[in-house]
Formats: structure tokens, C-alpha cells, sequence
């Protein structure tokens, strides 16, 4: 597929997105899969006017036939058949004019009410002919011609037989041979009409019991009794284009097996039939074998493995009846639709056909719903086909199928470049309408549009707690309010799971800046999903395009990328903000990125190591213990801060094997200052763990193995974890925190206080050390006030569940002498001493200080 073809069909994708019917709680997009219909039953219908379907619909008419019930002989008729058997006893052919007088004589014995000759005896055959004319003078008997035309003179029938009696042999085929069409009359050239053999037949039955209302050779419309033999036309049924010479209607076959009973002239010519089949029928004799030429192929013909042909007198006999059961019972002849009920026939189907590949997303499904739909049509048309109906049944299956097949491509090029739950445009088709809005910004130089991204704030928190459903229910409502708030010449694209695109056209940076409040007053009011009321705000970034400083060099995966930076740093900045975008943000993103990058392989190169600052007693004034911190030697950057590596190592993961380095490396080191001096107590190292790492289900495991493998013991390590972290989920934080106690290390809360909601769990928590948050000890010195009342409460609570206080950020004499005269027992801060490298600290403990 070709760029441009590429481009095109995705500039068809979005226009057919606008024909989408959406409403909340249900999507409905059959609009795109009536058009298909719609589209194909018009290229069907053309189609089969040029014929191309023809012989299709006429295989079809067969398949049809021999679907339909077998109704059995027809006891009005009675078949005498000049077999193979009775021209070897007869011992010529055509057989000589002596044996059929006498067959005729036999036959008139027996007081049959016509008797019809389907033979030709234009020529005497002798022995016999005197006694065969006058024979066939008989007013009961009807006699054949052949038709003259340019190429063929025609055969005239017996001499002395009147016009009345006679009736033409003259079969009609279509292209393929077959016989599906019933020649009734015709006009000739001295302006009279011919009548067939089946016609003439039928005249003399019937003439004692009912006279036609109309003449039944009416040029124009027969009316016949209880029937209308409404004539073929050069487009009837599902024929594109033929010969319509005289009076057609389509033949009605009753039998494929027997039309009716059959005996052969030698048992005729020996008295072997019983009377009562011949009194008052039709008679029909003709020849029956295959050696005289005189079968045609016919609907039954490709399931007929022996003899596929059917005699001439036989037809006769299948269009005599079709006419007897129309004019005497009313059965119906063959009826067609007009041309504009055969557009909704097809359509309808072709619409179908549509719906289902749309609507059903599994292949399986869909090509099961398909078949199904097939085998229905051809249940209908059987059905029709048996009251008498030739409707098309291939250009309706054919319309059903191929607007499925085209309907399923167009979904699954809808599909690659549409989100599935919202409809709207994906990222792929996003990116391209804001290519062709820079190239329309090309040659308009005035023009200007913008870029929102909007990521919904803590959609997280309501996916987990109310359920995945509920919201998918939130982002198709979110979607409607978008959609409300931007014109209709814009465009809305879901990017990601709670991320939305809005490409906004002919707008300058007010005008954007007023879009993104007028998306955040229409968010503000609650969302009512299943009788639960949700408040949802949106972080918003804003890129806009076509400046005249960046437009030459502008591509559409840029700006949608600074307009999600700009949403980085609004959702930095707090929920429900908005952020134009700037070039400083891309640099602050393109440094974060290199950091993520080098964070990775910083593990790999070891360069990372630990600084350890002290906790001092407060009372005694010596070292108690350190905390272990990490720091980042990058090889070009020098030494980076915990504050800009740690949040990063936190988002990538890259905090958990860190972590664990961490972890093993401070519990070595104690295990070495352990074997070099000889201490009034135990040393305690601190270390934190970060809310991933306390998530880890193998947590304590990895503990028990770092503790195994340094050799320290369990009492000689505390783990200390932020308040916010054993407060995401109490419970599940409470068991892990027992699982650790277990080990019997110990435990401490970091930064407590700043987080006032741990209260109530605090006599739950398995802890022996609360650490106050250094914002609470650095304005501790301007005097008596809330933040000494705050330390002296936390000093207090702590002591009352059996805990000691840790105060960090200490940083002056006179912090410390409050800290002191309330009760508190350890402090940590740059007073006694920064964090140090391991070399320094050693030198420190050397030096026996006391503070």
C-alpha cells in the first residue's frame, strides 16, 4: 500500500467516523454498513442487467426446481412412449403410419377425451397411411407442425387436419440447452396466430367444460379461467436479456420423475393396458427413446447421471399440465418482481449481509451468522419458488456476501485506526489529521491550530474501586462532554487509557487557553454512573501549531508530543490544570529521559554508593546507629541528588533492584564497623524502603536472604517506611509488617506528621520508632507554638504505645534543648553531622564524639 493511498483511506476513515450514531451506554455504527448496501446493491443490479449473472440466476432456477415437492403423475394425462424396445419390435423407425392407425384405433376404444400425436407425418410412412388420415380426422385428436423460419423451412402437419387441431412442436432454449420456458404462441408472418401443442391440447379438454374469457391466443394478455399467464419479458426473473419471440411464460415443471404414467406403444398395440387409463384423459404419444434425438436437457439434467435428457413428448406433457393446474385450480404460474422490489430484495439483503460482519466481532461468529443468513435466503426463495415466485436468488446472496467481505475489510481498517470502546479516532488517525493541518497551515500562512492533551486525574482510583465497567461508563461520558465543547470541524482522539487528543482549528493561544477552562468547568460537574456520583478533573496540556518561527520544521508526532509534556508538567503542578507549552519543559523532558537512560545501566557500572549519617542519643550525646542513604557518582554529572534520581528510579521500577543493592550494601558495612570496634551496645543501620519494594510479594524473603548472606543480625537493622506508603492499603501493610517483625527486625515510620490519617491505625502498626518530619523540628526554635505542641504530641503518643522518637533535621543547639526537655530520645541532622561516605563515618566513630 502506497503513502498516498495510505493518507486517502485514512481521510475516508475520519469522514465515515462523523456518520457514527453514538449514544452513552451503547454504541450503534450501522450507518457505514447500510451505505455498503447501498453501494452494492446498485454495482448488483448493474451487474446483472449486463448479464454477467445470467447463468448464475439460471442454475439457480434449477437448483430451485429440484428443491421444490415432487407432486407425482398428473392423472389427467396418459404417456404412450415409442421406446427403444418397441422400435427393435416394431423394427424400424420412424415407425409406419399402419401401426399408429392402429394404436389410435386402440386408443379410441377406450374413449379418451384428446389424444395427442407428437409425431411428424407431413410424409406417408408405409404401410398404413390411408387408415392414419383417416384415423387422425378424428375431432379428439390434435396433430404438431413445426415452425418455419429464415433458416428453416418447417414441417406442416398430417393433410386434412384442420388449423384448430394442430399446435407447434417448437421448443425454446436458452444458451446453456436448457428448457425453462413455456412457448406458448406466436405471431406469423400473415398476421395469424400459432398456438403449441401443450395449448391446443389444453383447448380441446377443456372446451366442454369452460370457454376463456379472453381468447387464449391473445397476442397480448391471456386470461384463462382461474389463471394470467402474464408474459416473460427480455429481463424477467433472472434473465438480463432474451429472445422474447411470441407468448412465454416460464414452465412450471410438475415432475422430475414421472410427470405421469407412461406406457409403451407395443402394449398399447397388444391390449396390455387397462382401459380406465385411458377414458376421458389426455393421451400423449411421441417417442420416448434416446436414439431419435428428439430429449432436451432440462432443470433435472445435472443430477441425472443416466438418460439427463427428457423426451420431447414429456415436456409436452410438463407444459400441459402446468397449463391444466393454472386455468382449472388456479396454481400459480410463474410471477417476477418488478425492477424496484427486486432493488429492496437485493438490498435488503446486501444490508444484511452488512449489519452482521459490523455488529459480530468474532470471525467465527460472524461467518456462522453468514451461513445462516445464506441458508435463509434460499429457505425464502424455495419458498416463494413454490407459490409460484422466480425471485433472484445469486445477486442477493452474492450482494449478502460481498458487503460482508467489504464491510468486515472496511472494519478492520476502521478498527486499526478507531478506538474500540469510544469510537473515536486512534492515535495512528490522530497524528494523521494533525499532518494534514500542518500541511494546510503550508499554504496559509495566517493559519494556526492547536494540540490539547487531557489526562484524567485519578482515573486509576476509580477503575480499582468501582470497576473496570464503570469506567469505560466514565471515559464514553467524558467523551460526550468533549465532543460538546469543541466545534464539529474538530477533532477528539482517545491516545491512550485516560488520554484524550483535541486537535482545535483556526485558534490562537487565548482562544486555546479558553477551550481547555471551558473542558474543565464541563468536567466539574459530577459524573451519576449506576447511581454513584463521580468527580472527575483533567490535567490539560496546550502545543500550538503553526507559529511561523517552527512551522517550517513542525511534525505532527512532535507536537502532540509537547502538548503531552506540557500535560506532564500541569499534572506536576496539581490536579485540574492547564499548561502552555514552552521549549523549556522539552529540555526539562529530553533531561529526564537521558536520566532514565543512564539510571539503567548505573546499576551495571556500580555507581552508585552510600552515604551513612548518624543518629545520636540525646541524653547520652554518642551514636546510637545510622541511616543509610544513597548516592548517585555519575561518571559525567558528578554527584546527582536521591530528590531528582529516586522519583525516577520509582516510575521505571529501577527502584527495586536498587533498593535491594542498597539494603545488602548498608547491612555489609555495619557487619564491617562491627569487626572493627567494640560497642556499648549494638550499632543500628536504617534503611528505607520505597512503596514498590514494600509491595514486593518476595519481600521478606529477600530479607531473610540479605541477612543470611552479610551475616548481621536481624536486631541490628531497621526498616523504615513513609507513612503514605502503609497507608495506600492498611491492612495488606499491617500483615507484611508483622511478617517483618517476625524477623525480628526493627521497624520505624518515616516523616510522621504529615500525614494526620495514620492516626487511628498507629496502635495496629508493629513499629518501635516514629521519626519526626523535619518540618515540624526546623521552626521548632522561633519558640512555643504548634509545631513544639505537634512534636511534643507525636513524643507522647509514641511513648504511650511503647515506641522511642527519632527527631531529623537537626540543625541547632537550641532544637536540640527543646527536643530534649519534651522527651524525645534520638536526633539526626546536619548539628551532629552530614551524611558521610563510609571512610569519613569510620573516622568518625574513631574519634569517640559526644555531643
Amino acid at each position: 500500500m502506497t503513502a498516498k493511498f495510505s493518507r486517502n483511506l485514512r481521510s475516508v476513515l475520519s469522514v465515515a467516523t462523523r456518520l457514527d450514531l453514538s449514544y452513552p451506554g451503547r454504541r450503534v455504527r450501522i450507518l457505514p454498513a447500510m451505505l455498503a448496501g447501498a453501494t452494492v446493491t446498485l454495482l448488483n443490479m448493474g451487474v446483472q442487467r449486463l448479464g454477467w449473472l445470467q447463468s448464475w440466476e439460471l442454475g439457480s432456477f434449477d437448483s430451485l426446481v429440484r428443491l421444490q415437492p415432487d407432486p407425482g403423475p398428473d392423472p389427467r394425462l396418459l404417456i404412450v412412449g415409442i421406446s427403444e424396445a418397441d422400435i427393435q419390435a416394431l423394427g424400424r423407425f420412424p415407425i409406419s403410419d399402419g401401426a399408429i392407425a392402429q394404436t389410435l384405433t386402440k386408443l379410441q376404444k377406450y374413449q379418451p377425451k384428446v389424444i395427442g400425436l407428437d409425431l411428424y407425418r407431413d410424409l406417408p410412412q408405409e404401410p398404413g397411411h390411408r387408415e392414419l388420415l383417416a384415423e387422425i380426422k378424428a375431432p379428439n385428436l390434435v396433430a404438431i407442425a413445426e415452425l418455419s423460419d429464415s433458416e428453416r423451412p418447417g414441417v406442416s402437419a398430417p393433410p386434412g387436419i384442420p388449423p384448430d387441431r394442430v399446435g407447434f412442436n417448437d421448443f425454446v432454449l436458452d444458451a446453456d440447452g436448457v428448457v425453462r420456458r413455456n412457448l406458448i404462441s406466436v405471431s406469423q408472418a400473415d398476421k395469424t396466430t400459432a398456438s403449441s401443442f401443450s395449448v391446443q391440447l389444453a383447448l380441446l379438454y377443456l372446451k366442454d367444460r369452460m370457454q376463456p374469457a379472453d381468447s387464449p391466443v391473445n397476442p397480448h394478455q391471456i386470461n384463462w379461467g382461474k389463471a394470467e399467464f402474464v408474459p416473460l419479458k427480455s429481463d424477467s426473473g433472472g434473465y438480463a436479456n432474451i429472445d422474447t419471440r411470441g407468448y412465454q411464460i416460464m414452465l412450471k415443471y410438475r415432475s422430475g420423475k414421472k410427470v405421469a404414467r407412461q406406457v409403451s406403444i407395443t402394449q398399447v398395440l397388444n391390449g396390455e393396458i387397462d382401459p380406465s387409463w385411458v377414458k376421458n384423459k389426455i393421451v400423449l404419444i411421441g417417442t420416448t427413446a434416446p436414439s431419435t434425438r428428439d430429449v432436451f436437457l432440462t432443470p433435472y439434467s445435472p443430477v441425472k447421471k443416466q438418460s439427463p435428457k427428457m423426451p420431447g413428448v414429456l415436456l409436452h406433457a410438463q407444459m400441459l399440465s402446468q397449463i391444466l393446474s393454472a386455468v382449472l385450480h388456479g396454481r400459480s404460474l410463474f410471477w417476477m418482481w418488478p425492477e424496484w422490489a427486486e432493488i429492496l430484495w437485493n438490498g435488503a439483503w446486501a444490508v444484511l449481509g452488512g449489519v452482521v460482519a459490523w455488529r459480530i466481532v468474532h470471525p467465527a461468529r460472524a461467518g456462522l451468522v453468514g451461513g445462516v443468513a445464506l441458508m435463509g435466503l434460499l429457505g425464502i426463495s424455495l419458498a416463494i419458488f413454490i407459490e409460484g415466485g422466480w425471485v433472484p436468488l445469486v445477486s442477493p446472496a452474492l450482494g449478502l456476501v460481498v458487503t460482508g467481505v467489504g464491510v468486515t475489510a472496511y472494519k478492520k481498517l476502521y478498527d486499526a485506526f478507531h478506538d474500540s470502546l469510544t469510537g473515536l479516532p486512534n492515535r495512528d488517525l490522530f497524528v494523521e489529521c494533525l499532518g494534514r493541518a500542518i500541511a494546510h497551515r503550508r499554504g496559509r500562512r495566517n493559519y494556526l491550530f492547536a494540540v490539547l492533551f487531557l489526562d484524567l486525574d485519578r482515573f486509576k482510583v476509580i477503575n480499582d474501586s468501582l470497576g473496570h465497567l464503570v469506567g469505560d461508563e466514565l471515559l464514553m461520558a467524558v467523551v460526550l462532554r468533549l465532543r460538546a465543547s469543541i466545534a464539529r470541524a474538530d477533532t477528539v482522539a482517545r491516545v491512550g487509557g485516560d488520554d484524550f487528543a483535541i486537535l482545535v482549528r483556526n485558534v490562537d493561544v487565548a482562544s486555546a487557553v479558553d477551550l481547555a477552562d471551558r473542558i474543565q468547568q464541563a468536567l466539574i460537574v459530577p459524573f451519576d454512573l449506576r447511581e454513584q456520583e463521580v468527580f472527575v478533573t483533567a490535567s490539560i496540556g496546550i502545543a500550538l501549531g503553526g507559529e511561523p518561527a517552527a512551522a517550517a520544521r513542525e511534525q505532527p508526532e512532535h507536537l502532540l508530543r509537547d502538548a503531552h509534556t506540557a500535560m506532564y508538567r500541569a499534572k506536576a503542578l496539581g490536579t485540574g490544570r492547564y499548561q502552555v507549552f514552552n521549549a523549556s519543559m522539552h529540555d526539562l523532558a529530553l533531561e529526564r529521559l537521558q536520566l532514565e537512560t543512564d539510571l539503567r545501566m548505573a546499576l551495571k557500572r556500580r555507581e552508585f554508593l552510600l552515604h551513612y549519617q548518624p543518629f545520636v542519643c540525646l541524653v547520652s550525646g554518642k551514636i546510637i546507629g545510622f541511616e543509610a542513604l544513597v548516592r548517585w557518582q555519575h561518571p559525567q554529572r558528578g554527584l546527582i541528588s536521591p530528590v531528582k534520581f529516586i522519583p525516577v528510579a520509582e516510575e521505571t521500577g529501577a527502584i527495586i533492584p536498587l533498593g535491594e543493592w542498597v539494603l545488602e550494601e548498608a547491612c555489609r558495612q555495619l557487619r564491617l564497623w562491627e569487626g572493627m570496634f567494640d560497642f556499648d551496645r549494638p550499632l543500628i543501620i536504617s534503611v528505607n524502603l520505597s512503596g514498590k519494594q514494600f509491595a514486593q510479594p518476595d519481600l521478606v524473603d529477600r530479607l531473610k536472604a540479605i541477612l543470611a548472606a552479610t551475616g548481621l543480625s536481624a536486631e541490628s537493622l531497621k526498616l523504615e517506611i513513609t507513612e503514605s506508603v502503609v497507608m495506600d492499603d492498611v491492612e495488606s501493610a499491617i500483615g507484611v509488617l508483622k511478617q517483618m517483625k517476625a524477623l525480628n527486625v526493627k521497624l520505624g515510620i518515616d516523616d510522621f506528621g504529615t500525614g494526620y490519617s495514620s492516626l487511628s491505625y498507629l496502635s495496629r502498626f508493629p513499629t518501635d520508632t516514629l521519626k519526626v518530619d523535619k518540618s515540624f523540628v526546623g521552626l521548632m526554635e522561633l519558640g512555643e507554638g504548634e509545631n513544639v505542641a505537634i512534636v511534643r504530641t507525636i513524643v507522647t503518643l509514641a511513648h504511650a504505645l511503647g515506641m522511642d522518637v527519632i527527631a531529623e533535621g537537626v540543625e541547632t543547639a537550641a532544637q536540640l534543648a527543646r527536643l530534649r526537655a519534651i522527651g524525645c530520645e534520638y536526633g539526626q541532622g546536619y548539628f551532629f553531622a552530614k551524611p558521610l561516605p563510609s571512610e569519613d563515618a569510620t573516622a568518625l566513630m574513631a574519634s569517640e564524639p559526644q555531643w
